[in-house]
């Protein structure tokens, strides 16, 4: 009995050496239904290469604008003749989630979807460019997209991050301190023409000397602030300068304040001359009045940061603080540092000047 394994063994071996010997070239292979019992049925696959990379990690563009996502694909050996392949872009919001479809393609015929309906495009300026074209941009298109090809049974990717060049600024509630839960933050943000704030940006506005000792939350759904100079009340001075992290925390039972982040400006921001000074219900009826609307925060911040708006009067804005933004520091004018200068929130019946906003199409 102990020889039949070794019978089938060298007759399995013959059989593997006849089909070596009748085998197609090394460039090719060919798979046997047997879960079909057949013998006749075979898919020939070709031993071409599929490749699909990006030129860049990251691409920076600013609101309004449009930005191109750079994905390519080719084969090695390289292919004689095209061939169809599917190419899907998808995103990864910076809060993280599911992956969100952007675009389906294939060869001429592709789909566009949600809010990137009517935005996005492939390049196609040459075979294998399936490089994306996002065009008007907005605050929320930052995050991480994923360039996807598919040919046959072979599927590459490559990822690119999308990042916004911006202002990033601390916001709190009008009642003061710590009063915004994660939703609150959120909401706060888009009320101030911005959005929440990604580690990456407030990275970014540390770097560029943003010293703030009020922990707010960030789009990550963490919860840090930046600090350039230690001190007492905020960590201690034996702590390097860096951003201090609280880490995750929940999101409807913690309350903090929010790191917001505003892009460049579709308009134009300025103080309106008026005499005498005027309150709150006054300010916003006299930028209706020169067809405009009361400046928001995150508009006047991207004023300050894009156009260089430099004012020594403070000015109320449309949520019911008072501000003015300095780009030369000088005498009788605040601090020594560049900024955007806030009196809080004072009550409406207090008498100060007013920012306007109006759109460019206005």
């Amino acid at each position: 009995m102990a020889c039949v394994p070794v019978l089938l063994l060298t007759c399995a071996q013959l059989a593997l050496s006849n089909w070596a010997l009748s085998a197609p070239s090394a460039s090719n292979f060919f798979y046997h239904d047997f879960l079909k019992g057949t013998d006749d049925t075979e898919i020939q696959l070709s031993a071409v290469k599929l490749h699909v990379d990006s030129a860049q990690s990251t691409v920076f563009a600013v609101r309004g604008g449009n930005a191109t996502l750079p994905c390519s694909f080719w084969y090695e050996p390289d292919v004689n003749s095209p061939r169809e392949v599917r190419v899907k872009w998808s995103w990864i919001s910076v809060a993280g989630g599911p992956q969100i479809d952007v675009l389906v393609a294939i060869g001429s015929r592709s789909r566009t979807f949600g809010e990137f309906r009517g935005r996005v495009h492939l390049r196609q300026n040459f075979p294998g460019d399936a490089a994306l074209v996002v065009t008007e941009l907005q605050l929320n298109d930052t995050g991480r997209y994923i360039c996807g090809v598919v040919d046959r049974l072979e599927d590459e990717s490559a990822t690119v991050d999308l990042e916004l060049r911006g202002v990033v600024f601390p916001y709190q509630h009008p009642h003061g301190r710590y009063h915004l839960s994660f939703l609150g933050a959120q909401r706060a943000c888009e009320e101030q023409d911005s959005t929440l704030a990604t580690f990456t940006q407030l990275f970014q506005a540390w770097r560029e000397g943003l010293n703030w000792c009020n922990a707010g939350w960030l789009a990550d759904r963490t919860v840090q602030y930046p600090i350039t100079q230690p001190r007492g009340p905020c960590g201690g001075h034996g702590l390097t300068p860096g951003v201090r992290s609280y880490g995750r925390r929940q999101l409807h039972l913690h309350r903090y304040d929010v790191f917001c982040f505003s892009s460049s400006l579709q308009g134009k921001v300025y103080y309106l001359q008026s005499s005498p000074k005027i309150n709150l219900t006054e300010a916003q009826q006299a930028c209706q009045h020169d067809k405009a609307q009361i400046a928001k925060v995150g508009q006047l911040y991207a004023a300050w940061k894009f156009t260089g708006l430099d004012r020594c009067d403070a000015g109320w804005l449309a949520d019911g603080s008072v501000r003015y933004p300095t780009t030369r520091p000088r005498r009788n004018c605040g601090p020594s540092e560049p900024g955007v200068r806030s009196f809080g929130f004072p009550p409406p019946d207090h008498k100060h000047g007013v920012y306007c906003y109006k759109a460019e199409d206005s």
